[in-house]
C-alpha cells in the first residue's frame, strides 16, 4: 500500500518497471482526511475518477457518512491502483460549504432561493410557452462531460424526441470532438481502436499534442514504468512546450502552433518514400492510398521545416523511428484537436497507422483521447451532436430504427440536417433564435472562447438560462434558474473511459440539503411535461439508474458500442469492461478492427464523412461509390495556414492549456486545499528568449492582449518554443470579488477573454490554439513575489499542459 504524503510534489509517486509483454504490476495509492485512519472507515464504495478521461477506479471511503478519502482499486485494468493528484485530493470539493443546496429563481434581478416545484413549475411553463409560440428550435440544450450514461441518454430521449429540438451538444465539443470526428472519417464510425494495455506491449510510442504526464497522470505512470523496465518503447513526442513527455522522448518536434498537418504530411511523405508500408494490409482493407500518396508526394521534411520551423532533420530522424516500428501505439489529445485543421491532422495519424497496418493487434494501437471522464458517453448517447448507439442521421434507416427503440414516428426525431453544434448553439442564443438554454455541469462563461462574447449572450432578457450545478459557477450567476445538483459519490450511474472501459459509481453518501442527481432532474422536468411516445404511453419508462442504464442496452443493441453483456452487477466488484460486449464478447473487447472495419460499411457507419477543407458533409451515393465494401478510408490533406496569423502589434502565438492540479474551470479542483495551493492563480509563459528580448523576468506581472481582450499574470520563462505565449485555462471569477467577470471591464484572469470566436470546420471544435498575442509589462516583480519557476515535480510548479 503506497499512501503518499505529498502527492503534489510528485504527481506520478514511485516506479514499478516491467517489460515488455509482462502485465503492469499493481501500486495502490490512497489519501484519508487528517485524523483518519484506515480502520476508521465504515465503508468503500466503489466508483471512478471524474475529473479527467483515464478513468481511473477507486474506492470511496465512508464514515459517519461522510466522505473521508479514496483508495485506487488493484483489480481494474486501467490504473491498477494508482491515482493522479487530482484523484487523491478532488473528492474534498463535494463538502465545500459553498454547493448549491436549493433551487434558485431570478426575481427582480436577484437569484433567490425556493423549492423545486416552484423551479420546475417555472422551467415548464417556459418549455411550453416557447413550443406553442416560437416551435421546438427556440429551446438548446449545453450539457457537460461528466455526468453519467443515463443521464446522457436520458436528456438526449427528451430533448430530441420530447421536445423535437435539434440543439442538444456538449462542453465535450470544446475538447473531443476532433476524436470522435477523425476516428469517423476514417473508419466510418467513432470508438477507440486502441486499449491502454497497448502500452504494455508497444516498442514505439507517439504522442501528438498530448502531455499525458498531466492530462492523464496515470497513463503516464503506466508508460513511465516501461520506460524504466527491460526493453523500452521509443518515444516521439509533438508538442510546442518542453513537457515532462517530450524530455524522456527520443525525439521531440516543437512546431508552431497550426502547422500539424504540414508536419504530419512530411512524416507520411517520409514513410512512403522510404516504403516503410504494408501494401497487403492497404490493398485488402484501405481505399484512397494513390490519393494520399499524391498529395503528399511534394511534403518533404525540407519543406516542412519551412512551415512548422522544426529542423528536417529531426522529421527524418521521427520518420525513421515511426517508420521501423514494429508495435507503434499512437495518442493524440488537444495539441491537435484545438486547431483551425483539427481533423485534418488528427486523421493523418490515423493514416500513419493504416500505412503500417498497425490496427488491431497488441501494442499496435491508436488513441484518439478524450479530455473529459464521460466524453465518451456525450457521444455514445447522442448528447454531442450524433444520434444515440453511434446512428447516422442522413440515414433515413438508422433514423427509424431510433424511432423504433423510443416507439415514435422518425419524424419526430429531427434529422433535417446535422444537429446543432456548441458554437452554433450559442450563436443562435446571440441572434436570438433559440430562446432558452438549459445549461448542466458546465461553465461556459468561463471555458469558451471570447468570454466577453459569452457573457452578453447568457444576460440577455430574451434568454432564459437554466443553469443545473453543484455550484454557483460564472454561469449560474447569469441564470434564471438555477437548479442544484448532486455531485459525484452523491448518487449511482456508469461512465465510460477513453479506452471504452466502462465503470459502475456507486452511490456513497447523500447530496447535500435539497440537491438531486441529475437523472431525477431529467425525470422530473420530463414527467412534468408528460411526454409521450407514439401509442400514448409514456415515452421515458425508466425511474432510476439501473432501468435507464436497461434501456439505454437497448437503444446500442447491435450498434459499434454494444453495451447487452452488461449489468451493474457484471460491473461491481472486479474491474472495467470494454465495449463491445455482447453474448459473443463476455468479457468486452480489449480492441477494434482486428479483422477489416465493418463498421465502416455503408448501411452500417455513423457518418459519410467530409470535406476536410469546408466541413461540407458527404452525400450517401459519394460514399458508396468511394467505398462500397466498407473499408478505412485513407484521406489526404493539405496544409492550410492559420486562420489568425501574428503581425507587428501580436508578434506572438497564443496557445492555452491545462495544469496537472486542476480540471476545467476549477469548480470542483480549487476547493480541494492541497490541488488549489498547488497552482492558486493564473500565470503566462514564454521562453528565456523571449523574455530577454522584451526584458521580461520571472514574477514580473504581464498582459496578455489579442484583439479580443487581456489577460494579466505573472510571468515564468520555460522551455517553450520562441515566439509563443501560454495562458492555463481553468481560471476564472467566482473566487473574486467580481463573481463572474473582470474587475470593471478590465483585464481578466480568464484565458479565454483572449481566444477567437472560430472552429474546426469539420468538428466544430474551437481554435484555443491558434490566435495571436503580445505580451507587455505591467509591473516589475515585488519584494517576497513568488517568480514560481515551473520545474515539473516541484509543489506548486508543475506547467500547464499544451494538450
Amino acid at each position: 500500500m503506497d499512501r503518499p504524503v505529498d502527492r503534489i510534489a510528485d504527481p506520478w509517486g514511485a516506479r514499478t518497471p516491467y517489460g515488455a509483454g509482462a502485465p503492469w504490476p499493481a501500486r495502490v495509492d490512497m489519501h484519508l482526511r487528517d485524523g483518519v485512519a484506515e480502520q476508521d472507515v465504515q465503508r468503500w464504495v466503489q466508483t471512478a475518477s471524474v475529473l479527467h478521461s483515464n478513468g481511473d477506479a477507486m474506492d470511496i471511503a465512508v464514515r459517519d457518512g461522510r466522505m473521508v478519502g479514496v483508495r485506487g482499486r488493484a483489480v481494474d485494468r486501467v490504473n491498477r491502483g494508482r491515482l493522479g493528484p487530482k484523484d487523491l485530493y478532488g473528492w474534498q470539493a463535494n463538502a465545500s460549504p459553498d454547493r448549491l443546496t436549493r433551487p434558485l429563481i431570478r426575481e427582480d434581478g436577484r437569484l433567490v432561493e425556493c423549492d423545486w416545484d416552484t423551479a420546475m413549475n417555472r422551467v415548464t411553463g417556459h418549455t411550453r410557452q416557447l413550443l406553442d409560440d416560437k416551435g421546438p428550435g427556440s429551446i438548446g440544450f449545453y450539457t457537460s462531460g461528466q455526468l453519467f450514461l443515463e443521464e446522457y441518454y436520458t436528456l438526449a430521449v427528451l430533448a430530441r424526441a420530447g421536445l423535437g429540438t435539434n440543439h442538444l451538444d456538449g462542453n465535450t465539443r470544446l475538447c473531443t470532438a476532433t476524436a470522435a470526428e477523425a476516428l469517423k472519417e476514417t473508419f466510418g464510425c467513432d470508438g477507440q481502436p486502441g486499449s491502454y494495455e497497448d502500452i504494455d506491449h508497444a516498442d514505439t510510442v507517439a504522442l501528438f499534442g498530448h502531455n499525458m504526464a498531466e492530462t492523464q497522470t496515470v497513463l503516464w505512470m503506466r508508460l513511465l514504468d516501461r520506460l524504466e523496465g527491460g526493453d523500452p518503447p521509443r518515444l516521439v513526442c509533438v508538442d510546442p512546450r518542453h513537457t515532462p513527455v517530450a524530455r524522456r522522448a527520443d525525439v521531440h518536434l516543437a512546431p508552431r502552433a497550426g502547422t500539424n498537418v504540414a508536419l504530419l504530411d512530411a512524416l507520411l511523405h517520409e514513410i512512403i518514400r522510404t516504403d516503410r508500408i504494408d501494401r497487403d494490409y492497404l490493398e485488402a482493407h484501405t481505399v484512397g492510398f494513390d490519393e494520399l500518396a499524391a498529395m503528399v508526394h511534394q511534403c518533404t521534411p525540407t519543406w516542412a521545416a519551412g512551415v512548422c520551423d522544426v529542423p528536417a532533420a529531426q522529421i527524418e530522424r521521427a520518420a525513421e523511428i515511426l517508420g521501423t516500428a514494429e508495435r507503434l501505439l499512437s495518442t493524440v489529445l488537444q495539441g491537435v484537436y484545438q486547431s483551425h485543421q483539427a481533423t485534418a491532422a488528427a486523421v493523418q495519424v490515423n493514416n500513419l497507422h493504416l500505412l503500417r497496418g498497425m490496427l488491431g493487434r497488441p501494442g499496435c494501437g491508436l488513441l484518439q483521447m478524450n479530455g473529459q471522464p464521460s466524453a465518451e458517453n456525450t457521444r455514445e448517447c447522442g448528447a454531442d451532436g450524433d444520434l444515440p448507439g453511434f446512428r447516422n442521421w442522413q440515414n433515413d434507416a438508422h433514423v427509424a430504427e431510433l424511432a423504433e427503440v423510443w416507439n415514435v414516428t422518425p419524424q419526430t426525431i429531427p434529422h433535417y440536417g446535422p444537429p446543432t453544434h456548441a458554437m452554433q448553439i450559442f450563436r443562435y442564443a446571440e441572434q436570438g433564435s433559440i430562446r432558452m438554454l438549459w445549461i448542466s455541469g458546465t461553465n461556459p462563461a468561463v471555458s469558451l472562447p471570447e468570454l466577453s462574447r459569452i457573457r452578453s449572450i447568457l444576460a440577455q432578457e430574451r434568454l432564459f438560462v437554466v443553469a443545473q450545478d453543484m455550484f454557483l459557477t460564472e454561469t449560474a450567476q447569469l441564470a434564471d434558474v438555477v437548479l442544484p445538483a448532486a455531485g459525484w459519490g452523491e448518487k449511482t450511474g456508469t461512465f465510460t473511459n477513453a479506452d471504452r472501459t466502462v465503470h459502475l459509481s456507486d452511490k456513497a453518501v447523500e447530496p447535500p440539503g435539497e440537491a438531486r442527481p441529475d437523472l431525477d432532474i431529467l425525470l422530473d422536468f420530463a414527467a412534468r411535461m408528460d411526454f409521450r411516445d407514439k401509442d400514448g404511453g409514456p415515452l421515458i419508462h425508466w425511474h432510476d439508474p439501473e432501468s435507464a442504464f436497461a434501456a439505454w442496452q437497448r437503444c446500442s443493441a447491435g450498434r459499434p458500442c454494444d453495451y447487452t453483456g452488461l449489468s451493474y452487477d457484471r460491473l461491481r466488484g472486479g474491474s472495467g469492461i470494454q465495449w463491445p460486449c455482447t453474448d459473443e464478447a463476455p468479457e468486452g473487447t480489449a480492441r477494434l478492427y482486428t479483422d477489416g472495419f465493418d463498421h465502416a460499411r455503408p448501411d452500417v457507419c455513423e457518418s459519410y464523412g467530409r470535406d476536410l477543407v469546408t466541413g461540407a458533409a458527404v452525400e450517401a451515393e459519394e460514399y458508396r461509390a468511394l467505398n462500397p465494401d466498407g473499408k478505412a478510408v485513407l484521406k489526404a490533406a493539405e496544409y492550410l495556414p492559420p486562420h489568425e496569423d501574428t503581425s507587428a502589434d501580436y508578434p506572438l502565438q497564443l496557445i492555452t492549456g491545462r495544469t496537472v492540479y486542476h480540471f476545467h474551470t476549477r469548480t470542483k479542483t480549487a476547493r480541494a486545499p492541497e490541488l488549489n495551493a498547488a497552482a492558486p492563480d493564473v500565470w503566462a509563459e514564454i521562453s528565456p528568449a523571449e523574455a530577454s528580448t522584451q526584458g521580461l523576468a520571472d514574477g514580473d506581472l504581464v498582459q496578455v492582449t489579442t484583439p479580443r481582450g487581456a489577460v494579466r499574470a505573472r510571468l515564468r520563462t520555460t522551455a517553450l518554443r520562441d515566439g509563443m505565449v501560454f495562458l492555463p485555462f481553468h481560471y476564472g471569477y467566482w473566487d473574486t470579488p467580481e463573481g463572474h467577470r473582470p474587475p470593471d471591464g478590465g483585464p481578466g484572469r480568464a484565458a479565454n477573454e483572449t481566444t477567437v470566436t472560430d472552429w474546426d470546420p469539420v468538428s466544430k471544435q474551437p481554435l484555443f490554439k491558434t490566435g495571436a498575442a503580445r505580451v507587455t509589462l505591467v509591473a516589475r516583480r515585488g519584494p517576497g513575489t513568488d517568480p514560481a519557476p515551473a520545474t515539473p515535480g516541484t509543489r506548486g510548479t508543475t506547467p500547464g499542459s499544451g494538450s
